[in-house]
């Protein structure tokens, strides 16, 4: 395996609050999974999305909230990374306005944000 190949290089975090439920973060993943950018990313393998417990803010484990982690694998990552967090900001966006027309009550609130790969 070359150097860096099948290693994540820089991640994106998405932090849904502690009003989320499994489903909420079920949904929101598989719809991520859907966006055109980052489900052929996926495919190529230089993408991967995984959910995760609640961390806090320095990467310790939480009771509260649930996480969804787009981590980049190998060194194409730079080139993208810009326009993929767009997108994932776009499609949560998006995913929070669906949810809101479909089901009671507000969407939990989400913050899309660069992450330090060392919090894997």
């Amino acid at each position: 395996m070359a150097e860096g190949e099948g290693v994540a290089t820089q991640a994106i975090l998405v932090r849904l609050d502690e009003s989320a439920t499994d489903s909420d973060v079920g949904a929101l993943k598989k719809w991520l999974e859907r966006e055109n950018l980052l489900q052929e990313l996926v495919r190529d393998g230089r993408l991967q999305i995984q959910e995760r417990a609640g961390t806090d803010a320095r990467g310790n484990p939480m009771g509260a909230g649930m996480e969804i982690l787009l981590a980049f694998v190998g060194a194409s990552a730079s080139t993208l990374f810009t326009e993929v967090l767009a997108q994932t900001r776009r499609g949560v966006r998006a995913w929070r306005e669906n949810r809101r027309s479909v089901e009671s009550g507000d969407p939990p609130h989400c913050d899309v944000d660069p992450a330090d790969v060392d919090e894997r």
